[in-house]
């Protein structure tokens, strides 16, 4: 009998053939995208919850600001320290281990119930968000770009909608589910960690965009700087992320409070929808303006956010606090932030090259990311001390004043 001699290996051919196929670029444009909706939405999910835990855990107002501010520092330091990796090591390594950290803060959130739990859940959350926020953006450029590397219009509108629409989308689901779903508590991270791991296994399977650079540079810190060639335009983008992060920063941090105690609804739900409706106004306006110029959108949001900073405060200094006035103003914020954010986003995708281009977006949202964290942290510290309506009132005029200071930048035609 003849012996069949069989290989111990398959030949590169054959394991080509059995390997999974990598998506087309357009398929991974859109996977890429909804990895980017499932995170941010994951990052917002527990807004409306931090109430519900209060209650089974008996936490002090002031020790949910210190659960904020660990997530808030995990973002931070992670822009500061990964968010621009991508740059040298690759889109889909970043984007991917993200998504990994972020499913395993949803296991903490499943399985890790107590205060410490929390804090270890919302501090990988913060890294997590830290290290993927600028590289998903910068990877939808990529495999959007033309053949000369100059992204496209629609990867700025698209990166811009995944991320406002993710956080739109978490906080209302969240609270819909904790409220009316029996264990929804534990659904909604389950549903989350679902979308995460499809999420992660999507972007595994997609091309490449930005191979990484050999040999590899000697590791550094993110560095706060605007690209040399776009430095007026890069400023005035990152100063637009600053204001704007702040107010819906504003609304994170009082919404539930003010909820609870001057209009008497305390519910996950209105909470989920008051965030919804602010950046869900801000979806709506990036849908419909897209063919706008950057900066004609930055210069059309600054009217809406000032008028919604004012009836958010109308409707506390009513006599009673106005439910219906609250959420208006939101919604007319959320106009103006929505605007302001792709415009500026605009701006920074179109004005880094695409070597430095993660690092740009980091700097960026490190810029947002401040702006967000201040309000809520600096209202947490000010309810200890004055009423929710007062904390408002101050924190509004000094987000207002600020947008009204950097209007001048933030106006000006930049040059052809």
């Amino acid at each position: 009998m003849n012996s069949i001699a069989y290989p111990s290996t398959l030949s590169p051919r054959r394991a080509r053939t059995r390997a999974l196929p990598r998506l087309s670029r357009p398929a991974a444009f859109w996977a890429v995208a909804f990895a980017f909706l499932a995170l941010t939405a994951f990052a917002t999910a527990p807004s409306p919850l931090y109430g519900i835990y209060a209650q089974q855990d008996h936490l002090a107002p002031i020790t949910l600001t210190v659960v904020y501010a660990v997530y808030a520092i995990g973002v931070v330091a992670s822009l500061l320290l990964a968010g621009h990796l991508s740059d040298t090591h690759g889109r889909r390594t970043v984007l991917v281990a993200g998504l990994l950290v972020a499913g395993a803060a949803s296991v903490v959130f499943l399985t890790w119930t107590s205060l410490a739990g929390l804090l270890v859940a919302r501090l990988l959350t913060g890294l997590a968000l830290g290290a993927s926020v600028a590289t998903a953006t910068a990877y939808i450029a990529d495999l959007d770009a033309g053949s000369d590397g100059t992204p496209s219009p629609r990867s700025g509108i698209v990166a811009t909608i995944a991320n406002v629409g993710g956080l739109a989308i978490g906080p209302l689901l969240a609270g819909v589910l904790a409220q009316y779903v029996p264990g929804g508590l534990t659904l909604t991270f389950l549903v989350l960690l679902a979308a995460l791991i499809v999420a992660a296994v999507v972007v595994a399977r997609s091309p490449e965009s930005r191979e990484p650079v050999q040999p590899r540079p000697s590791y550094r810190p993110q560095r706060m700087r605007a690209p040399a060639q776009a430095r007026g335009p890069f400023i005035a983008a990152t100063t637009g992320a600053f204001l704007t992060f702040a107010v819906g920063g504003l609304l994170a941090g009082l919404a539930g409070r003010f909820l609870a105690g001057p209009l008497h609804h305390p519910s996950a739900v209105l909470t989920g929808l008051v965030i919804f409706l602010n950046f869900g106004a801000g979806v709506l306006v990036q849908s419909t303006t897209t063919r706008w110029p950057a900066h004609r959108l930055i210069v059309a949001g600054l009217a809406p956010m000032l008028i919604g900073l004012v009836v958010l405060v109308v409707s506390a200094w009513t006599s009673p606090p106005s439910l219906a006035l609250f959420l208006i103003g939101g919604a007319i914020a959320g106009l103006g932030q929505g605007a302001i954010i792709r415009g500026s986003l605009s701006v920074v995708i179109a004005t880094a090259s695409a070597s430095e281009r993660a690092g740009a977006l980091a700097t960026y949202f490190t810029a947002g990311y401040i702006g967000v964290s201040l309000p809520v942290l600096g209202a947490g510290v000010a309810l200890q001390y004055l009423s929710p309506r007062m904390t408002l009132l101050i924190f509004a005029a000094a987000v207002g004043a600020g947008i009204l200071a950097a209007a001048p930048l933030l106006t000006r035609r930049p040059a052809r």
